[in-house]
Formats: structure tokens, C-alpha cells, sequence
């Protein structure tokens, strides 16, 4: 008998004819001979609609009373889904997120998962019920209701089932499993079987939606088999694991882009030791990632030095940097946020030269500039205009020879939480 772990995103449960559907292939689950636990998330958009209810009422309401709003979303779900199942004649139990044993860090809104301790939910399996597991939240060790931030549905999932011991973390959204790029922008995106947590970490992280990087990473580090499968379809869907088996002649397993992209610049600032320490670590200090760093050359004791950051945290940023001029010196910082990221994934990048060039030739002969490049072992990224991302990524496509022979039909809004 095998444990599974089965998780649901919004738009999988976002009516009652669809919750009547999840229903049913949960109890086919369990009929195969399998426990299971389910964790789901709040139906369709019920959390943008609780967002901007909150917002009718206070434009900048605080973040504890918030995760108490949110929280509510899945809660509604996995009462009404336990509710279904029992209806078609079978046990289930819901858990909230404090039920089930999620321990958070004390920080609204992006808590992280500290330890879990699910024997409730354990008991609930072992007596023959299905378990139904709020997504996206917590509770803090002193008591406080915490959400978990973007992804955090998908990262209760993997983090429970690395908890429970689980055999497979299974992820349901509205298409068939992991593509080579996104089918509504590629037509002929191409399925993929397998693939690798560092290949699909990296797609993850810059900016491929279908898994949240923070589920993957805790995949990885636990070695829980994850498999991304429709909620819709009985397809096989496509597994991550430790090592993909690499389809023969393909160096390029993915192609994925990023909508969300500004670029700072800051010119005419002091050659002197410590100086990017300086910027990046008060960047870190108010919570501000970026992504690609560029220096340029040094002219009369000068350097212009230019980094990509989230396009939401562009105006904070620039903030920040004027607030360290007294130690950071500089004649003027700039902000584009006129930009996007496409970048191109595959493990068979390493041992094949060349392929960075066939992108930047691909890229160029659509008339397009490449205004920064980021590489690695596995992954190559430039940042451009926005006008021709969608001519840019079917170009990248074909000439990596990802393209199906026939068109992808995709169905249904896209997963949420």
C-alpha cells in the first residue's frame, strides 16, 4: 500500500461541479489501494476577492489580520471538498493548516514551514478516512495564524509528504504536466516525461509557473518524487526526480520567461573595496532579491554597475540606495522597468558548446538586443524588450528542436496558490 500525497490548486476545486470531479479522482486514488492525503487551495479567486474586499475597507490593513483573512480561503475548501467525498459515500476528515501540524516562523504574509508535527493526520489514514489538508498556512509557535506567500500550497504539499514519508507528492493543475514552454504563448510546447529538480528548479525560478521554487527546493532536499499531473485528465503527467533520462539529442530540455522584470542602474559611483557589499547587503537587509549583476569598466576612478530585480520592488529600491549615498557615492541611479527575461534550461548544456551562441544568434535575427545575460551549468538568460517575447520564445523553441508535431490544447484558467 502506498501513501500519496494529492494537492489541488484553485482552479482544480473552483466550483462545485469541479470539486464533485476532484472528489471522485481522490477516491479512484484510494480505491487503487493507496492512503492518501489531500491538501488543497482556496477555491478559484477567493483570494483576490478577500484581497480586495480588505482593501475597500483599509488600504494598508496589517499583515496579522490579513493571514487571519486569508486563512479562510482553504478552510472553505477542505470542508467543502470532505463534505463532497462523504457525500459519494466515502470518510473524510479536514484539517486546517495548525490541525494538521504546521509549524511556521512568525512572519505574515511569507512564513516558512519550521517543523510539522502531523499525527492527527496520520491517524485520520491509518483509521481509513482521506485526509484533507489546508494549504498556504500555519500557526506559529506562539499561536499566530501565518500564511505561507506565493507557492505556499504547493510547499505544504511537498513538505508534508517529506514528513509523512510519502511515496509521491502528486501536484494537480489545469494542464497535463510539466511543457517545454508555456502552451497558450507555444502552441507545439512539447510534454516532458521527466525532468531534473535542478532543471526544474531552474524553470521555476525564472519564472515557469506550473511548480513554485520553493516546493521544488524542498523536493530536492528531501527527495520526494514529485509528479505534475492534470486535474482533468488521466495523462501520466511528468515526474521530477534526482536524475531525468536525458531524450536523446536534446540539450535543451525548456524555455521559460519572466514578465516581472526591472533593471537598475547606478552610474558614477567610486571605485573603492566594499562597494557592492555596501548596495547588495542594505538591498538584502530590506528584503530585496535580485537577480543579474553587471559591472562595467572603470573610468577615472568611476564604474557604472547595472542589476534585474522584480519590477515590484523597483521603487523601494532605488529608496534604498539613495538612503546609503553618504557611503555609497554616486552621480545617479536609474530604473527600467521597460523589460523582460527569457532563458533557456536544459542539464545537457554543460557538455555541448554553442548553445548559448544559437540563442543569442536565434534572439538577433529577430531584430532584437540583448541588453544582459546570466549563465550557469545549466541555464542561459537575457534580458530584452518586451514588444517581440512571444516571436523571441517560439523562435528559441523550434531552434532547439523542442517543437511537438501537433498543437497543444489548453483548457481552463491558470492554477492559483
Amino acid at each position: 500500500m502506498s501513501l500519496i500525497v494529492m494537492k489541488f490548486g484553485g482552479s482544480s476545486v473552483g466550483t462545485p461541479e469541479r470539486m464533485q470531479l476532484v472528489a471522485k479522482r481522490i477516491i479512484e486514488r484510494q480505491q487503487e489501494g493507496n492512503e492518501i492525503i489531500v491538501v488543497v487551495s482556496a477555491m478559484g479567486d477567493t483570494t483576490d476577492d478577500l484581497i480586495d474586499q480588505s482593501k475597500q475597507l483599509n488600504a494598508n490593513p496589517p499583515a496579522r489580520e490579513m493571514d487571519m483573512l486569508l486563512s479562510v480561503g482553504e478552510q472553505i475548501s477542505i470542508s467543502l471538498l470532505s463534505m463532497t467525498i462523504h457525500q459519494q459515500g466515502h470518510s473524510a476528515v479536514s484539517f486546517t493548516g495548525w490541525q494538521a501540524g504546521m509549524i511556521t516562523e512568525k512572519e505574515h504574509g511569507k512564513a516558512k514551514i519550521k517543523k510539522i508535527d502531523p499525527h492527527r493526520v496520520i491517524t485520520a489514514v491509518k483509521n481509513g478516512s482521506i485526509a484533507i489538508v489546508a494549504g498556504f498556512q500555519g500557526m506559529s509557535e506562539d499561536g499566530e495564524i501565518t500564511t505561507l506567500g506565493r507557492g505556499g500550497s504547493d510547499t505544504t504539499a511537498v513538505a508534508l509528504a517529506a514528513e509523512v514519508g510519502a511515496d509521491a507528492c502528486e501536484i494537480y493543475t489545469d494542464v497535463d504536466g510539466v511543457y517545454s514552454t508555456d502552451p497558450r504563448v507555444v502552441k507545439r510546447a512539447r510534454k516532458l516525461d521527466n525532468i531534473s529538480y535542478d532543471e526544474m528548479l531552474e524553470l521555476a525560478n525564472l519564472g515557469a509557473a506550473v511548480l513554485h521554487p520553493r516546493a521544488v527546493e524542498y523536493a530536492k532536499h528531501n527527495n520526494v518524487k514529485l509528479v505534475v499531473r492534470s486535474s482533468f485528465t488521466h495523462n501520466e503527467g511528468t515526474v521530477v526526480r534526482e536524475e531525468a533520462i536525458m531524450e536523446q539529442g536534446v540539450v535543451v530540455s525548456g524555455i521559460a520567461f519572466d514578465k516581472n522584470v526591472a533593471r537598475i542602474s547606478i552610474l558614477g559611483v567610486e571605485d573603492e573595496p566594499g562597494v557592492l557589499a555596501h548596495v547588495f547587503g542594505a538591498l538584502a537587509d530590506n528584503g530585496i532579491d535580485v537577480d543579474i549583476i553587471v559591472q562595467s569598466g572603470v573610468q577615472d576612478g568611476k564604474a557604472d554597475f547595472s542589476f534585474t530585480l522584480s519590477r515590484n520592488d523597483a521603487d523601494k529600491a532605488l529608496q534604498v540606495i539613495e538612503s546609503i549615498r553618504e557611503t555609497v557615492t554616486h552621480r545617479e541611479a536609474t530604473s527600467d522597468d521597460n523589460l523582460v527575461k527569457v532563458s533557456i534550461v536544459g542539464a545537457g548544456m554543460v557538455s555541448n558548446p554553442g548553445v548559448a551562441a544559437k540563442m543569442f544568434a536565434t534572439i538577433s535575427s529577430l531584430g532584437v538586443s540583448i541588453k544582459m545575460v546570466s549563465t550557469s551549468e545549466i541555464k542561459c538568460s537575457c534580458v530584452i524588450a518586451p514588444d517581440k517575447l512571444s516571436e523571441v520564445v517560439i523562435a528559441l523553441h523550434t531552434a532547439y528542436g523542442l517543437d511537438a508535431e501537433t498543437e497543444v490544447f489548453v483548457g481552463g484558467p491558470k492554477e492559483r496558490r
